[in-house]
């Protein structure tokens, strides 16, 4: 009977996948929210400011369009104050850091904070995008859903990326990117069939919402893809492949050398945001396009309308705009500043095959379109991102071949000269490698001299077989001894195994050297190796002891590390660390947020 009603009662996967539609449904709402915060600041400060100064009488007074973007940072000043570390940046990095490395706590405030500041910047001029943020606030949703289950630490990662999930689709009104997103960049493509699911529950019900809202259209219209000539173009879309690599590549670096130079800048920190709106706003006198989100530019773009030596201007002005909003602490993200890079350079290099092949080629706006999905999966390392988020904007099967080779060649260039991603630079700065994982890098932070047994018997070359056997007997728990030389310095290692050919000869004992029967080829450790290092030759060699050495010149001996104190001291720091995030959490659900 127990049985039976077990049966009818809901599983654990059903929970989960009723979680799930909800954390979507919020996702869905918290996205209109969003959009509508940036809408009323854009409209009150940014057209507002506009007709305040009279910029639509041009000539000089363009020269006052700079005070918008900076009027917007000064706004953000109080914000920045309340909540210091919190605001200034693009924040994606440290949320995929409270994801994949500290237990998923993130805390309730940081749906409020992103949506305040990031629609002060991009409401203001400055060059970023929500698509980000509102990643960042669905995680958020997902977060405080688990926190209030009190699930565990896995279990959090997939309510989160459920939430980001729902948020990109929200945004884009393109449900299989969302949950292509939050698989490949918030997952890092480490996910079960459970997760996935609730990933396609949440990205679903988010859009049903958004839909609702808004309607079925996706975030900027894409004029009807079409092929002139597959022979002639498939390799043209190729060559644009490589050279989206480049310039994606020229991004990331500009991205973060303007930041490390705000960084170093002796400026008080609430100014440096006000000195970079002041830089874009400086941009925008010229060219104001590369102010926000730069959707509506990107419309011409794609219809084909560009003018070529604008867009290729604007491929490298917009890589400015958005490293100096960013890099000074500006908020916002940088997936729709990749989209309009992306579209302008496949504008640009559209417009130059288009005039060179006029007859065997599509306009520029249908380069325009692959190339917005190939510089987003170059400078983000996540193609399946890119390909879906492309398909599904434009609805036509047509653009799936050119979007599938523009978007792994691109990728393949971009990993290939630069292996982090636009979201990675400060995790390898750190060395860590963000996709092996949270159990890897808390092996990877343990230190071998922390955990290496220094009571170690040594045994000279020059001894005998009978004097290793009683040394043998006298201790219990070692399987192999260290072998030195006259000097002290290792030379190898003997175990058992290495005697028993003449355990039963007597005068062979006596007379075979330990020197002659140890191991030479040795596996040894230092110090400052980690433990990841030593559990990886633990399983490839199948050791149970490892020595350890002051280095590998010169093997004077430190002790042996034994495979049982390394999983020990693995297992102390994940107590130790598990603490932490309960006290984290605690504070996180504090009266003071």
């Amino acid at each position: 009977m127990k049985t039976k009603i077990r049966r009818i009662l809901p599983g654990e996967n059903f929970r989960v996948t009723a979680i799930a539609a909800c954390i979507g449904l919020a996702a869905g709402a918290v996205n209109i929210l969003f959009r509508t915060t940036v809408a009323l600041v854009h409209e009150h400060i940014f057209v507002g400011g506009s007709a305040l100064l009279g910029l639509a009488n041009g000539g000089l007074y363009l020269l006052l369009l700079p005070l918008i973007p900076v009027c917007g940072m000064v706004l953000l000043i109080p914000l920045s104050l309340l909540f210091p570390g919190e605001v200034n940046g693009y924040g994606f990095p440290k949320f995929l850091r409270q994801v994949n490395l500290e237990g998923g706590i993130v805390r309730f405030r940081t749906i409020v904070i992103k949506i305040l500041s990031c629609a002060l910047t991009i409401g203001t001029g400055g060059s970023a995008g929500v698509e980000g943020p509102i990643a960042q606030v669905g995680g958020a949703v997902g977060s405080q859903v688990g926190q209030f289950f009190r699930v565990s630490g896995s279990r959090m990662k997939v309510f989160i990326a459920a939430g980001c999930a729902g948020g990109v689709a929200a945004m884009f009104n393109a449900p299989i990117a969302g949950v292509f997103f939050a698989a490949e960049i918030v997952l890092l493509g480490t996910y079960e069939i459970g997760s996935f699911a609730a990933l396609v529950i949440s990205s679903a019900m988010a859009t049903v919402v958004s839909r609702g809202y808004y309607g079925g259209s996706p975030a900027f219209p894409i004029p009807a893809y079409e092929i002139v000539n597959s022979f002639v173009e498939i390799p043209l879309y190729s060559l644009m492949g490589v050279v989206m690599g480049l310039v994606a590549v020229l991004h990331i670096n500009v991205f973060y050398t303007i930041r490390d130079r705000f960084a170093a800048l002796g400026l008080h920190p609430q100014l440096k945001p006000l000195l970079g709106a002041l830089a874009v706003g400086l941009l925008a006198i010229g060219f104001p396009q590369v102010m926000g989100d730069g959707y509506h530019y990107l419309e011409v773009v794609l219809s084909g309308q560009g003018v070529l030596w604008v867009m290729g201007l604007l491929i490298f002005l917009k890589i400015a705009a958005t490293a100096l909003t960013l890099g000074s602490g500006g908020a916002g993200g940088v997936f729709a500043p990749a989209l309009f890079i992306g579209g302008v350079t496949g504008g640009s290099f559209g417009a130059i095959a288009h005039y060179l092949l006029p007859q065997y080629t599509a306009n520029s706006g249908a380069y325009a379109a692959v190339g917005i999905g190939a510089f987003l999966a170059a400078a983000t390392h996540a193609p399946l991102t890119a390909i879906f988020l492309l398909f599904e904007m434009t609805g036509n099967y047509l653009i799936i071949i050119p979007i599938m080779l523009s978007s792994i060649i691109g990728t393949v260039v971009a990993a290939r000269l630069n292996p982090d991603s636009i979201d990675t630079v400060d995790f390898s700065r750190d060395g860590i490698d963000l996709h092996e994982g949270r159990e890897i890098s808390v092996m990877k932070s343990i230190k071998v001299g922390r955990v290496v047994s220094e009571d170690v018997d040594f045994i000279s070359e020059q001894a005998n077989v009978d004097q290793l056997l009683t040394i043998f007997s006298m201790t219990r728990d070692s399987f192999y001894f260290p072998v030195i030389d006259e000097s002290g310095r290792m030379i190898g290692v003997v175990s058992l195994q290495d005697v028993k050919s003449i355990l039963h000869d007597e005068e062979l004992r006596l007379s075979a050297r330990v020197g002659n029967i140890c191991t030479r080829k040795v596996v040894v450790l230092t110090p400052e190796d980690n433990l990841h290092t030593a559990m990886s030759l633990f399983d490839a060699k199948g050791l149970e002891e490892i020595p350890v050495v002051e280095d590998t010149d010169n093997r004077w001996v430190v002790g042996m590390l034994k495979r049982r104190d390394a999983l020990a001291a693995y297992n102390k720091e994940v107590i130790r660390r598990g603490i932490s995030e309960r006290s984290a959490q605690v504070f996180s659900v504090s009266p003071r947020q």
